[in-house]
Formats: structure tokens, sequence, C-alpha cells
């Protein structure tokens, strides 16, 4: 890693966290927050630009009415690399690390960070429960289940977020199942193979808290079990995250779309149809969040991509994020809410300032973040 670098991070961070007024929301407790992950790897110029924009809600709707960080970027120090784990983790933390699969498989993407998330920060420190802090992610994706906490002494996972997919789904109807006496040798087998996954809890902390098994409950009374009713993929994510907000009453909740990677089977319109379902998918959860009472006016909405993407047109599959080119680098962040004067902020910020300007909204310490917290969200 860049010593120089990154002692220079260190040394904003401290100097932005000192003495920093906080955002005007409704009420006197801490405001809620969403923070919709981009995922998937996007670019600039199918996402913010007007002329060339695959996101129309986003672009025409949502950018003027928040604070848009055009010039934001993933530095590029060593270690650091453009994907969707590591992104994700940058986000969380407000830190860059070089992340290494914690069983050390070959091309794993099972990462634990050394330093508390913001979900752990504001479980212990504001005393929230499983599901009120809360990660949406996509059923294709099973490794972001575990992007939800640390490896740190004070932490870790006694202090996860609550996490929604169609993988934690199938893990509470497969218990639900064996627990009843009525599952199939199969059905063991399935349940055993999702339980090696999550390897950190043993089998009386592995199930979820009480509000999650009945959310579960509800869904599966009304989706069925077939399969083939509810939304998959980036919309399942959508249905899921409405649902949470409608029942669960999350105050962080961060949804983790995806789809647009489907781009690396080499279609274009791969990438450009799973920008359009994000899309839709923000448009859904900003209207929610405005017309539900609990959520207006005493929200923040983040929108940041876990990564940037190029277009080599060298390689069989032209677009890419894993070589570290410069546009795999530059991503954008959007900030709707009360007390966020709308405008465009032209000076280069980092993926790693989120983190502490969550937690600085949130009034959460995270001495071990290395980002700045940006200032002009509230100023």
């Amino acid at each position: 890693m860049n010593v120089d670098r990154r002692q220079l991070l260190r040394g904003l961070a401290a100097g932005a966290l000192g003495g920093l007024p906080l955002p005007s929301f409704a009420h006197s407790a801490a405001p809620k927050v969403v923070i919709v992950r981009f995922g998937g790897g996007v670019r600039r110029r199918e996402t913010i630009l007007p002329e060339t924009t695959f996101a129309p809600f986003l672009q025409r709707q949502l950018i003027p009415r928040g604070l848009l960080y055009r010039d934001m970027v993933i530095e590029q120090l060593d270690g650091v690399e453009t994907s969707h784990a590591q992104g994700t983790l940058y986000l969380l933390t407000g830190r860059y690390d070089a992340y290494h699969d914690v069983e050390d498989r070959w091309f794993g993407d099972r990462f634990e960070p050394t330093i508390p998330t913001l979900f752990e920060a504001a479980r212990k420190q504001l005393g929230l429960a499983e599901h009120e802090v809360l990660v949406v992610n996509n059923e294709n994706r099973v490794q972001d289940e575990f992007l939800t906490f640390s490896s740190h002494p004070d932490h870790g996972v006694a202090y996860r977020a609550g996490s929604l997919s169609r993988w934690r789904y199938r893990h509470h109807r497969l218990a639900a199942q064996v627990a009843r006496g009525d599952a199939s040798r199969a059905q063991h087998r399935d349940l055993e193979k999702l339980q090696s996954q999550d390897y950190r809890l043993d089998d009386a902390t592995r199930r979820q808290g009480t509000e999650l098994r009945a959310f579960w409950d509800q869904w599966l009374a009304y989706w069925g079990d077939s399969g083939l009713v509810e939304p998959r993929g980036d919309r399942g994510q959508t249905e899921l995250a409405l649902w949470a907000l409608q029942t669960l009453r999350p105050r962080l909740m961060m949804i983790n779309y995806s789809d647009c990677d489907y781009v690396h089977w080499g279609l274009a319109h791969h990438y450009h149809r799973g920008i359009s379902v994000m899309d839709e998918g923000l448009r859904a959860i900003t209207a929610h969040l405005d017309r539900d009472p609990y959520y207006r006016d005493d929200t923040l909405l983040i929108v940041v991509p876990d990564c940037g993407r190029d277009d080599n047109r060298f390689l069989p599959v032209p677009f890419q994020h894993h070589f570290g080119d410069r546009s795999a680098h530059e991503i954008f962040a959007l900030f709707v809410g009360p007390g966020v004067t709308p405008g465009v902020v032209d000076r280069r910020v980092q993926q790693a300032d989120i983190a502490p300007t969550v937690a600085s909204v949130l009034g959460l310490a995270l001495p071990d973040a290395e980002g700045s917290a940006l200032t002009e969200v509230w100023s």
C-alpha cells in the first residue's frame, strides 16, 4: 500500500471530522440513511451524463434534487481493486485495504475487514437491532451476504447487519422444514451447504431474529414457494427493499444492485439493461421514501457505484473492471435529503469518503476510517 497516500488520507479524515455541524433533519434522533449501491460496475457515461444515460430517473429527476459529486474516484493504491466486494467494503469502512479470501481459495471472494463497518458501528453505538440495520443482496452474489461484519475484536458478528436476499430466504425456509421434520434428505443436504457458507455462526446464532423470520413467513405466504412468481435479480432486490421499508422500518439500509455485471457474458445489452433495471428500482424506492411519513423529511438517500467500468476494445469481452483502467476507478455519488443543498461538486473526492460522511450524519465514531466527511452535504 502507498504509505504516503495512506497517511495523507488519515490526516484529511482527522481534520475533516472535527467540529462538523450535523445536517438539518426533522427529528432530534439520528436520521435514517438508505444507500443504493449502483452495483455491478457502471461508468459515468451511461449513468450521470445526460446525452448517453440509461438511467433517466437518476439523471433527469433525482440529480436535480440532490448534491452530485461527479468526480468521485477509487484511489489507485497498491492492492486496491476495482471490483464489487472490495468496493462495497471501501464504502462501508471508509478505508482502502487489500482483501484476500478468508479461506485462501483461488478466485475466492469472501472478505472480512479488520476495522468496523458502518453496520457494526450503527448497531453498537446507536443500540439498533438486527432488523433496523439491513443489507439487501442479489441472489447471484452470495459472497455479498458476508460483507456485513468485520473481524474487529470489539465488533464482529454480534453486530452484523441483518440481510435480505433469496439466499437468506432459502436458508430460512429449509431450516423451518428441517425443524418441522418434513424435509427430504436432499433438503437436509441443501441446508448443510448453506450453513457451511455461514461458517462464522453456530446453530444458535445463525438463525435470524424474530422480526426477520416473521418477514420471511409473510414473503412465503404472499409469493409461494415455487420460485417462479416473485421478482428475481435486481427487481427482486427492489421488492425486498420495499417490503422492508414498509414492515421492518430499518434506520440504515444498503441495497446492493448488480444485474449490469451480466455484461461479462459479452453483450453490451446486459450492461445497459442492468442500469435501466437499477434505475427503475431507484425510482420505486425514492417514491416510497417520499410518501412514507416515517421516512419523509428524515432520510438521507445516497446513490453510489461499487466500482466503475472500462471499455477495452482489445478484449474478447470489452466491458471489464478488473484491470485497473482509469474509468474503472471513476465513479460518482449523489446525496438527496433534508438539509442537502442541490448542486454539483467538481472537486475530486474518494469512495472512502462515504463512510465518514454517513458516520457524521448518524453521529457515529469511525476512528479507523481514512476517508474524509464530505462537508458540502450539509453546508
